[in-house]
C-alpha cells in the first residue's frame, strides 16, 4: 500500500470518528438521557405530629411509597427511594430541611408540603436549587400566581377551587350573607379572598370577619361574634383541627342547627368529617378533589390504602400517589431526572388515573382537573364505614379553577 493511500485511509477514518463523536455529542445535548446519580430520591415533607397530620402526615409517606412500589421500585435502571421529615409547621424548619435535601441528600422532588406557608417557603428553595416541588397538601393560590415557579406544581387543589365552588352552591340556596372566621396565615387569607370574590360575583355580601391564630384551643369568642352578626353563613377559612374545633364549638353553643346559621367549611377533608362524626357534620356542603367511594378505580386504590393505614385516604394522600406516579412516568419517558426536562414532560402529558381524568398541568404550574361538590350524609343515610358523602355535582376542570387568562404568573404568556 502506498504511503499516500495509507494516509488517505487514516484521514478518512479520523474524519469518521470525529463525525460520530460530534453526532453523539449533539444527541446527548438534544436528549439528556442520563440520571444524575445512582438513585431517584423523593422527599415527603409534611406535618407528622400536629393539626394537619391526619390530612397529610404519615399517610402521604405511605401513598408515595405505594406509588414507587407499583412503579416497580426502579426507573431507568436506578432505584427509587422515599424519605420523609416533619417540618413541625415551621417555615424556617421546612426550608432548612429542603435545602439540606437538595444540597446534601440529592433529593430530586419534594412532595406534600402542607400547609401553605411551608409550601411557599419550600417552593422558593426549590426554585433556587432548580429542583421540583409538587404541592399536594397546600391551597394558597400564591403558588401559581404572584409567586409561581417553573419548578413548582400545585397538584391536588387550590383555595379558589374550594372556596368559589362552595360559595356558588350555597348562594344558589339563598345563603348570601357571610361572616368569615379566618386563620391568620397564608391559607386563611387566600380562602377568604377567593370566597369574597365569588360572593361579589353573585351579589352576596360579607357582614363581618375575624382572624384567629393557628391551632387555637378556644374559638368560642370568635364564634359568638359570628353569631351576633346574624350572617346566614359562618365561613371557616381555616383547616384541620381548627376547622373541627370550630364546628364542634358552634354545635355545642347552639349556633348551628335547623333554622339557625349554617357553617361553610371552605377547606375540609374527609379526615375532618371522620373526626367530627356525621351527627355534627351532616348536611354540610363542601368541595373536594377526591372521594374514595366515587367509582371502581377510586374504591380499589382506597381499599389498598386502608389496608395499610386503617383509614380512608384524603385528597392529599390520593394526590400524592398520583403525582409521584406522574413524576416517575416523566422520568422514564425522558430518560433523565433533569428537573427542566422532567417538568416539561409532566406539563405536556395529561394525568389519567383514579385521581384525575384528563388532568393537565398549566404553564403556571396548576394541575387542573374535575372537582366534586358533595354534601355530608346523615348518620341514617350512611350504610358503611367512611360512607360520608353524596356527590351532588361534578365540576368540570374549566369551571372549577380560575381561568389561565386571569393568572398573575410571570410564566404565562399574555
Amino acid at each position: 500500500m502506498s504511503t499516500f493511500r495509507a494516509s488517505r485511509i487514516t484521514s478518512l477514518a479520523a474524519l469518521a470518528i470525529a463525525a460520530a463523536t460530534f453526532a453523539a455529542s449533539l444527541s446527548a445535548q438534544a436528549q439528556p438521557g442520563k440520571m444524575s446519580d445512582g438513585v431517584v430520591k423523593i422527599g415527603v415533607l409534611t406535618d407528622m405530629s400536629s393539626i394537619f397530620s391526619d390530612i397529610g402526615g404519615k399517610g402521604s409517606v405511605i401513598a408515595a411509597q405505594m406509588a414507587v412500589d407499583d412503579f416497580g421500585g426502579k426507573v431507568n435502571g436506578v432505584p427509587v427511594k422515599v424519605i420523609s421529615a416533619d417540618h413541625q409547621n415551621k417555615t424556617d424548619v421546612a426550608a432548612t430541611i429542603a435545602r439540606d435535601w437538595f444540597d446534601n441528600q440529592q433529593v430530586d422532588v419534594v412532595e406534600d408540603l402542607l400547609p401553605s406557608s411551608v409550601a411557599l417557603a419550600v417552593s422558593n428553595v426549590a426554585r433556587a436549587k432548580k429542583r421540583i416541588a409538587i404541592v399536594t397538601g397546600a391551597g394558597t393560590t400564591r403558588l401559581v400566581n404572584e409567586e409561581c415557579s417553573p419548578y413548582t406544581v400545585q397538584y391536588s387543589y387550590d383555595t379558589y377551587s374550594f372556596a368559589s365552588n362552595t360559595v356558588k352552591a350555597m348562594t344558589r340556596s339563598g345563603d348570601n350573607s357571610w361572616y368569615f372566621l379566618t386563620v391568620d396565615y397564608a391559607l386563611g387569607a387566600s380562602l377568604e379572598k377567593d370566597a369574597t370574590d365569588a360572593l361579589q360575583h353573585v351579589n352576596g355580601k360579607v357582614v363581618g370577619r375575624a382572624k384567629h391564630p393557628l391551632n387555637s384551643s378556644d374559638l368560642s369568642s370568635y364564634l359568638l361574634q359570628a353569631q351576633a352578626s346574624r350572617a346566614k353563613v359562618i365561613a371557616l377559612a381555616n383547616a384541620g383541627a381548627d376547622t373541627v374545633n370550630a364546628i364542634k364549638t358552634a354545635r355545642e353553643f347552639g349556633i348551628t342547627g335547623p333554622g339557625k346559621q349554617k357553617i361553610a367549611g371552605l377547606h375540609m377533608f374527609i379526615s375532618d368529617i371522620h373526626s367530627l362524626g356525621l351527627e355534627a357534620a351532616q348536611g354540610m356542603t363542601l368541595t373536594t378533589a377526591f372521594y374514595w367511594d366515587r367509582d371502581d378505580a377510586s374504591r380499589t386504590w382506597a381499599q389498598r390504602f386502608y389496608a395499610k393505614t386503617g383509614k380512608m385516604p384524603t385528597l392529599v394522600h390520593a394526590g400524592t400517589y398520583s403525582s409521584v406516579m406522574h413524576y416517575l412516568q416523566a422520568v422514564q419517558r425522558t430518560g433523565t431526572d433533569d428537573a427542566d426536562t422532567v417538568m416539561a414532560s409532566m406539563k405536556a402529558t395529561p394525568v389519567n388515573d383514579f385521581f384525575a381524568k384528563g388532568g393537565q398541568i398549566r404553564p403556571d404550574g396548576l394541575m387542573v382537573h374535575d372537582m366534586y361538590l358533595v354534601q355530608v350524609k346523615s348518620p341514617k343515610a350512611s350504610k358503611k364505614p367512611w360512607d360520608y358523602y353524596n356527590v351532588v355535582q361534578t365540576i368540570p376542570a374549566a369551571e372549577a379553577f380560575r381561568p389561565l387568562a386571569q393568572s398573575q404568573c410571570a410564566l404565562v404568556k399574555k
